[in-house]
């Protein structure tokens, strides 16, 4: 679905303008400096973050800018194909922005320190894009496992301005001690990429980035006026040690962020369809009814895959990578899983942070989730099939559903039956008086635990699905 709000004409016509009004206060300063760095060579874009810098930065420091929490903050994107030639060899580019630490220490711990923040504020995100604010942006995408990381399209020919919102307060990052403690510094990054010969939006072209501090809302304002306050009480000697501040902040060119590549492989690829593994119980279905293969329980989702004290050190790892502890991998390289079981609770939260952690300990150990609602189905016997045991009663299956919804009701039948959820047309429930009910999420919500449920099939004549009777 396509995000593209329409420019109006002047916003065309005036592009050339527009870059050279945004670009004015840097515009003599930043082309030295780039033309001494890189010769002739002038990057492709210039990005602009429409907040004022701070007045309190040394002249030999990086500039700084402050922003608020929750507010929406402009970044244009601006193509100097405009102001001279540059060659884009695709129609559209893709850009990827996320908050990121400034601090070198914080960034060998970005992964723990993440999965802090969104312990504390579930359903939350760092970054967020404004999109009805936003200009000229196509198919706009927040990961949601990547709270820190938004990415959309534009078109290099037409100048674009995406509205993005930071969610989190550098405070947040920091110790408790007494109060008053300084927020940490963020870097917002931008990383564009272009397609290559597969249509893939791989090939890096340009990045840039800027320090920010965030601030609780109104904050930004009382620090940057304040700020202006202190340097506007310093000699006019003193103030030339400062840097003027300026209303809008100049990314500056960077390296590509190391991670940048892997996310966009991620996300340009195809979603894959979920796959259903058939169980060691697996049942085919037959014109009128259902005809088990073999009989027996099926596992609770999650329970089945448990870490041994006799596994090796390898095995440690493809287990850690199964269940999505790779970030950990490197540093329990030589443990076995001898070694993992003996650690205790509080040892895991240590090393790994309170979120994963405890997400550790509770895989390691086997705690399961356990399900909102089982239910036992049989399936219904034909008239001339023997019983399937000699003086045994019906034999049922539970279905373990973690989801109140149709939906989970027909992957878990699905699975049993060792087919795909959409060969199940629909699923009825047929009371005493012998009518059928469609099932839909609300009677799966009022479904009483452990109800058993004889199921019968009836072959869908228009495709080669099945209608699933519970009676």
């Amino acid at each position: 679905m396509l995000f593209c709000h329409p420019q109006p004409e002047s916003y065309h016509q005036h592009s050339a303008s527009y870059i050279r009004e945004a670009l004015a206060p840097f515009l003599k300063n930043e082309e030295a400096r780039l033309m001494a760095e890189n010769g002739a060579k002038r990057t492709p874009f210039q990005y602009i973050l429409c907040a004022a810098t701070s007045p309190a930065v040394k002249q030999q420091e990086e500039a700084l800018t402050y922003l608020n929490q929750g507010q929406s903050y402009e970044i244009r994107m601006l193509n100097r194909k405009l102001v001279e030639y540059t060659d884009i060899s695709s129609k559209y580019v893709k850009s990827i922005v996320r908050v990121v630490f400034h601090d070198r220490r914080l960034q060998y711990m970005e992964h723990q320190q993440l999965e802090g923040w969104r312990w504390n504020r579930p359903g939350d995100r760092i970054l967020d894009i404004d999109i009805p604010l936003s200009v000229g942006i196509l198919e706009p995408r927040s990961d949601p496992l990547h709270l820190n990381t938004i990415e959309f399209l534009w078109d290099p020919l037409k100048n674009a301005s995406v509205f993005i919102q930071v969610n989190c307060i550098s405070t947040e990052f920091t110790p408790r001690k007494h109060g008053g403690e300084k927020g940490v510094p963020f870097r917002i990054q931008v990383d564009t990429y272009t397609t290559n010969e597969h249509g893939e939006y791989v090939e890096h072209v340009h990045s840039s980035s800027c320090q920010v501090k965030v601030f609780k809302p109104k904050g930004a304002d009382r620090k940057l006026k304040t700020d202006r306050e202190k340097i506007d009480k310093k000699t006019p000697q003193d103030r030339e040690k400062y840097q003027p501040s300026h209303d809008t902040t100049l990314l500056k060119e960077c390296s590509p962020w190391p991670d940048a590549l892997n996310l966009t492989s991620h996300s340009t690829s195809s979603t894959p369809s979920p796959i259903y593994h058939s169980s060691p119980t697996s049942c085919t279905f037959t014109e009128g009814n259902c005809s088990p293969n073999q009989q027996g329980e099926l596992f609770m989702p999650g329970c089945s895959d448990h870490l041994l004290p006799s596994s090796s050190p390898q095995d440690t790892q493809q287990w850690l990578h199964r269940h999505r502890f790779s970030p950990f991998s490197r540093l329990f390289t030589s443990f076995s899983g001898a070694d993992l079981l003996r650690m205790t609770r509080e040892d895991l939260i240590q090393i790994c942070g309170p979120a994963d952690g405890i997400r550790l300990f509770n895989t390691m150990k086997g705690r399961c989730v356990q399900p909102r609602l089982t239910i036992y189905v049989c399936q219904q016997q034909a008239r001339n099939q023997p019983p399937i045991k000699p003086g045994c009663g019906e034999i049922y299956h539970a279905l373990y559903l973690e989801e109140l919804t149709l939906l989970d009701l027909s992957e878990k039948i699905a699975t049993l039956y060792n087919i795909t959820p959409q060969q199940i047309t629909q699923i009825y429930r047929q009371k005493p008086t012998g009518i059928h009910i469609l099932v839909s999420d609300e009677m799966v919500q009022n479904l009483r635990e452990e109800t058993s449920f004889i199921i019968s099939t009836i072959r869908d004549e228009n495709t080669d699905g099945y209608h699933v009777v519970l009676k």
